[in-house]
């Protein structure tokens, strides 16, 4: 196999705790398609467990054996979130072994969606309700959408593509490395990369709601799908993360 892009944040399919009641679990490497080229990502996915000990499943990455077996040992699955319109390819998969847990999803995946799922209710709908532990605020973008959530009981915000907070040690491609922090998503000032957050734009005035009404969060932590979580001053790290938005 081909040495990996990022050195991984071991153990890869394990659970860390990262909070009360709340793990991330770091994956393979995925190359998400780019134009007419590949690029390469670390993946990560975030489990809270509730408190009638049914597990929030946050964008799933690929199932294997050992993955699912600490699973549930953690307990059992009852939600899996596909939280933008990028995160969703594994929810298949994870809706065959745990078909009983209900699907939520941002809107624009019941059409656009390259691998079909099930979603039960969107996240920008009063359908969506969710366990009492988590909030959410939808972000609307043109290309992208993301459902942020803020898990109460931990003060952990989750995210997935609004900030992206790579560690330049730990890109092994000094082209890579360079591009990354060309785009504003690199460590210590991790933030979305700018072709990103120029797809907000038409949409600012919303957008800037939706991340006002983040920012209100009582936050200690914050994890993202790539790169470095803030174990503390989650607050601090938000409003440094999207003033772009602000």
């Amino acid at each position: 196999a081909a040495m990996p892009a990022f050195l991984p944040y071991a153990p890869l399919n394990t659970p860390k705790a990262f909070g009360s009641g709340l793990w991330i679990i770091d994956g393979p490497e995925i190359r998400m398609e780019y134009g007419p080229t590949s690029i390469p990502f670390p993946t990560r996915m975030t489990v809270a467990r509730l408190a009638d000990g049914t597990l929030w499943v946050h964008s799933p990455i690929a199932p294997d054996k050992d993955l699912l077996s600490a699973i549930d040992g953690l307990g059992p699955v009852a939600w899996l979130i596909a939280p933008n319109s990028l995160h969703y390819w594994h929810i298949a998969d994870w809706q065959a072994i745990y078909s009983g847990a209900r699907t939520l999803a941002v809107p624009d995946l019941a059409t656009r969606a390259k691998r079909p799922f099930r979603i039960d209710a969107t996240l920008d709908s009063e359908a969506a309700v969710l366990p009492e532990e988590l909030e959410t605020v939808f972000v609307p973008g043109t290309l992208v959408n993301e459902a942020v959530f803020f898990h109460r009981p931990s003060r952990t915000v989750v995210l997935t593509d609004l900030i992206e907070n790579f560690e330049p040690q730990r890109i092994r491609s000094c082209l890579y490395r360079g591009l990354v922090r060309l785009s504003g998503a690199a460590h210590p000032d991790g933030k979305a990369p700018i072709d990103l957050r120029l797809t907000f734009w038409p949409r600012r005035a919303r957008v800037r709601r939706a991340v006002a009404a983040i920012l209100g969060w009582d936050c200690e932590r914050v994890v993202m799908a790539h790169g470095l979580p803030y174990e503390r001053d989650g607050a601090a790290e938000l409003r440094r993360a999207l003033r772009w938005a602000c």
